[in-house]
């Protein structure tokens, strides 16, 4: 039986030539297609796909947000995060979000085919690159040592840090100064926060980190 692929990005042609790419693949059976996270979860709960094929960086809902709630009501689903992004926080907060896989998209096609394979069979599978950074993060932590729960995991780690500024009270240019950021790039990540906590305000978003113990 092949493993039934849904296949999510929100760059057209993108998306074109890894429906054809996969097609050619044994043992796999491309059954639709998505340009964002809110499409992805209608295109889940219609098409039943064994794995999700998912950008992280899209309009709307984020590849992240679609994972984790994929992740929370079709747990029979297994996501595989594709995308440009090789950064810690990207990678953690992917696998904290649900997703069984992380790919790069300049990984081969053979990568792609045995992560799919892989995790269809209940497997975590990363790209080489990506591989090589999740051993080295659990080689530092100690044998034995208990996770250290953060707040906010659905948070990458530098939007928590701008989350505890907002709730120290600094503005947009406090917080980029204090970061040496843009503060085009401040308020993005702001929006970004905004948009995970489902918070309708700064003044909200900064009660709940408050409420976390941030601040």
């Amino acid at each position: 039986m092949s493993v039934r692929v849904l296949v999510v990005d929100d760059h057209p042609v993108f998306r074109t030539g890894m429906t054809t790419v996969l097609a050619d693949l044994d043992g796999l059976e491309v059954v639709g297609e998505a340009g964002d996270g809110g499409s992805a979860l209608e295109a889940v709960e219609r098409l039943a796909p064994d794995v999700v094929l998912m950008d992280l960086r899209m309009p709307g809902m984020s590849g992240l947000e679609a994972t984790r709630q994929i992740t929370a009501r079709f747990p029979e689903v297994a996501v595989i995060v594709l995308t440009m992004d090789e950064d810690d926080d990207s990678v953690f907060a992917a696998l904290r979000a649900g997703a069984r896989g992380y790919l790069l998209k300049e990984d081969g096609g053979e990568d792609v085919h045995r992560a799919l394979l892989g995790v269809a069979r209940g497997e975590a599978v990363f790209g080489p690159r990506i591989a090589s950074r999740v051993l080295s993060f659990f080689a530092r932590v100690p044998a034995g040592a208990a996770p250290v729960p953060v707040p906010f995991p659905q948070l990458t780690d530098r939007e928590r840090e701008v989350l505890d500024l907002l709730a120290q009270g600094l503005d947009n240019a406090s917080i980029a100064r204090r970061l040496i950021l843009s503060e085009k790039t401040v308020r993005n990540r702001v929006s970004d926060i905004l948009a995970k906590l489902r918070a309708r305000s700064r003044a909200e978003a900064v009660a709940l980190a408050k409420d976390a113990g941030l601040g």
